[in-house]
């Protein structure tokens, strides 16, 4: 786990991985770099959980591909049609570093919840254990954010693990429903204020602050999305730090 005695979690509004134009293949980016740096080790144990992308064969096989040239050993959970392990617990605990996969929060959230997961999550955060994800492995450590997992049109979602007390947003120069809504969803108190990342930018808190935002793309940008008493929400632009590749 991590060696600092710090807990962080690292939420990627998008860009852990890049499609390349051989065959499809991915390589990881830089994020996921910053990820395994944050661990401390020199070979880190990282353990996908693909629960939000339905147990997605094909992304875990992609997944493995783009991470064999580093230096880092690489494990997964699935939950489809049954746990892959018996000890959820003992695989999640052993990790340096756990990073969830984008797809459906809702469905992800209902499965850790069934399994205990959730739980167990809160335990690798305490413990250490770097935290991370993109999407829907962003959003699922705050309290909510926008999401698709219920349709095309984007809904205010606020069951999230909490471990984070602010919301989340995620895609946010893409989709153009998604400032909108989180500017709207936090006016009204339906989420609370947080924090947002363009494509290619993640959200780096170390407990439950916000330190930095970090990216790949020399364009993007992350965001605080503030409420004053009467409800009008304000937003400010955060400078985030370029990673070399």
């Amino acid at each position: 786990m991590n060696r600092l005695g710090q807990s962080h979690i690292v939420a990627i509004g998008g860009g852990s991985f890049v499609l390349t134009e051989r065959h499809g293949c991915m390589r990881p980016s830089a994020l996921m770099r910053y990820v395994l740096d944050l661990t401390g080790q020199d070979r880190p144990k990282l353990c996908v959980l693909p629960t939000a992308a339905g147990d997605n064969p094909d992304w875990l096989v992609k997944i493995y591909d783009a991470l064999r040239p580093w230096d880092v050993e690489v494990s997964h959970l699935t939950l489809f049609p049954m746990p892959n392990v018996d000890d959820i617990r003992a695989l999640l605990l052993e990790q340096d570093a756990i990073y969830v996969t984008g797809g459906s929060v809702a469905n992800l959230m209902a499965l850790w919840r069934l399994h205990g997961i959730d739980e167990i999550l809160r335990e690798a955060w305490e413990a250490g254990i770097v935290l991370s994800g993109q999407s829907a492995g962003a959003l699922c450590w705050h309290v909510g954010g926008s999401t698709d997992s219920f349709g095309p049109k984007l809904r205010p979602w606020a069951e999230g693990l909490g471990l984070l007390p602010y919301s989340c947003g995620v895609h946010y120069d893409s989709d153009p429903q998604r400032r909108a809504l989180m500017h709207q969803s936090v006016s009204s108190g339906e989420l609370p204020v947080g924090y947002a990342a363009d494509e290619g930018v993640a959200l780096h808190y170390v407990g439950t602050e916000f330190i930095q935002a970090v990216t790949v793309d020399p364009r993007g940008y992350a965001y605080r999305v503030d409420r004053d008493d009467s409800g009008e929400v304000k937003e400010f632009k955060v400078e985030p730090r370029l990673l070399t590749p």
